[in-house]
This record gives C-alpha cells, sequence and structure tokens, in this order.
C-alpha cells in the first residue's frame, strides 16, 4: 500500500481510550453503505474506516416521495435513515465486515433513550470497536434532533450509552443550533471519546418550472450538504475545537486535498468525505493518496508531524 505516514491514532487523552485508523479518511455515514459496496472502485485499504448507513432497533423504510434532491453545489436529502436494523445488521453485514477485514465505525440512531441504550449493548456484545452515535438527522420525524439540540438531554444521552458501551465512543453533532460549543461540552462531559461534525444543515429546495402555460412546482425539506456547506462546517468545527479536548473528526463539502489542510487548521484529527462520493466513487482512495505524496515530497515523517506543521508554522 505504502500509506504508513497516514496512519492516525485518536485519542482521548482522559480515557487513554483509542481509536487507530490506518489512514485519516473516512467514508460518511449514508453515503458509502453497510460494508463493501465501494470495493469494486476503490482498494478500502485507502479508508481509516467506513461510517455504516445508520442502524435503528427495528429496520426502516424511510420517507416516501423524493430523497434526493440536487442544488447548486450541494444536495439534500431526505432518506429518513432507511435501515435493515440491527438484528440483520449482525447477522447479514457484520460477516461481511470481518470478513474482508473492513475497520468500521457502527453509525446508530434512535427515536428515545432506550433505543439508543439498545444499541449500545448489541454493540458491546458483538465486540464492535467503535460507535458513531447520530443525534442530529434533520430529515426524520421523531428522535436524534430531539437529544442533538438540548445540551442536557444530550449529556444524559452520551453517559447511557457510555455506562453501556467500553468501546471508541464517537457523537455526530447538529450544526443546526446558535451554541455548538454547549453541546460539545456535554458530549465531552458525558464520556464521550471523539466528536464527528458537523451533520447536515437543514435546507429547502425548490424547483419552478413553466410548461404548458401553467408553474410546475416542487420542494424538497432535508439535510443540506456538499461544498455549499464548507465554511459552516470549518466554523463549527472550530468552535468544538475550542470548547474540548477530545478528538475531532470533520466532515462538510471536503472535495479535495486543500480542503484536509484548512480543517486541519480549525481544529480537525481525521475527516469524513460524504457528498462528494456520490460524484466521485474513488475520492476517498484519491485523498489518501495525494495526501501520502504530499507528505513524501515534503518531508513529513508522519500525520501528526504534518498536522504540527499546519497548527504550529
Amino acid at each position: 500500500m505504502g500509506l504508513e505516514k497516514l496512519k492516525t491514532i485518536l485519542k482521548n487523552e482522559k480515557t487513554s481510550k483509542t481509536l487507530e485508523l490506518r489512514t485519516p479518511i473516512i467514508g460518511a455515514s449514508g453515503t458509502y453503505g453497510y460494508n463493501s459496496e465501494f470495493e469494486n472502485f476503490i482498494d478500502l485499504n485507502c479508508f481509516g474506516a467506513i461510517s455504516t448507513k445508520g442502524i435503528t432497533i427495528e429496520k426502516r423504510l424511510g420517507n416516501d416521495g423524493d430523497r434526493i434532491f440536487e442544488v447548486q453545489n450541494g444536495l439534500i436529502n431526505r432518506i429518513g435513515l432507511e435501515n435493515v436494523g440491527i438484528e440483520a445488521f449482525i447477522k447479514e453485514k457484520l460477516p461481511v465486515l470481518k470478513q474482508k477485514n473492513i475497520d468500521f465505525l457502527l453509525n446508530i440512531a434512535g427515536s428515545t433513550i432506550e433505543d439508543y441504550e439498545k444499541l449500545a449493548i448489541i454493540a458491546q456484545e458483538n465486540d464492535i470497536k467503535a460507535l458513531e452515535v447520530n443525534v442530529s438527522c434533520p430529515n426524520v420525524k421523531q428522535g436524534c434532533l430531539e437529544f442533538g439540540l438540548n445540551p442536557n438531554s444530550l449529556f444524559e444521552l452520551t453517559r447511557k450509552i457510555r455506562k453501556n458501551y467500553d468501546g471508541f465512543l464517537i457523537v455526530k453533532l447538529s450544526p443546526n443550533t446558535s451554541d455548538i460549543k454547549a453541546l460539545a461540552t456535554a458530549v465531552e462531559q458525558g464520556g464521550a471519546d471523539c466528536i464527528s461534525a458537523i451533520n447536515t444543515l437543514r435546507g429547502l429546495g425548490i424547483k419552478i418550472d413553466y410548461i404548458g402555460n401553467k408553474f410546475l412546482k416542487k420542494t424538497v425539506q432535508g439535510g443540506l450538504s456538499g461544498t455549499c456547506i464548507k465554511p459552516v462546517a470549518l466554523y463549527m468545527v472550530n468552535q468544538i475545537r475550542q470548547a474540548v479536548k477530545i478528538p475531532i473528526i470533520a466532515m462538510g463539502g471536503i472535495s479535495k486535498l486543500n480542503d484536509l489542510f484548512e480543517f486541519i487548521l480549525a481544529g480537525a484529527d481525521a475527516f469524513q468525505i460524504g457528498t462528494a462520493n456520490f460524484i466521485y466513487p474513488s475520492i476517498c482512495s484519491n485523498l489518501a493518496f495525494e495526501l501520502n505524496e504530499f507528505m513524501i515530497k515534503n518531508n513529513f515523517k508522519d500525520f501528526e508531524h504534518l498536522k504540527g506543521a499546519i497548527i504550529n508554522e
């Protein structure tokens, strides 16, 4: 592979819990699949990990109607957390991840605190080494966002998941708040080892055509993602970094090498690539190789050396 320089270790200094990644590049939840769906496009070893589709207790069919709506420099999605449910994931998807030695974050979501507790227990029982807790999905009618925007609720939710799960705990934060520092602090105090941010922004897509002497109209409300949200993501990551000491996995509009450098300066320790996967299926491997080549060419001994240079020089 020749990507040894990209080895990344996310560490909660307070508890010494760690997550070791082959590279700092992670496929974001909802854009990759459950396990090996992208292996025809890329070498999966280029990933630090993949974050699975969001998994709930029961199987979900998702939302009716249009689920993806293209907007300028981005997408609005309202998938509605369609997924196979935790039982089918453990039975059908997890064996493939293990067989193919794919590192992954199990992304989980729920409608109640009890849902999250049950999912945490199942993850613990099945030796899943990293959870990414979705508390911030803007396109489902119940759960997720309700927890994700209230610091007290978020603290309590994180604390209860932590009580039932010993692995590396990541909480995915919403940008749809006026004070992301308070949310980040609640997560850290609740026992999370890492924060991933940002989830999608609330957005409305409108299409109007004038055909046959009448206006044809379509509107789609859901989560906005893509390069259009990068400035917001950079701001939010920087705000989170000012509030907490635990690692941050950054996401939001990443599509090229320089984006990684910008997010490092904002406070990121690793990256998730989301919407760009739909446009360039090989983007995660391309970014890993580009980053590696840059580090070799410019004599950076490892990823920590590169981060230090960006932050301190």
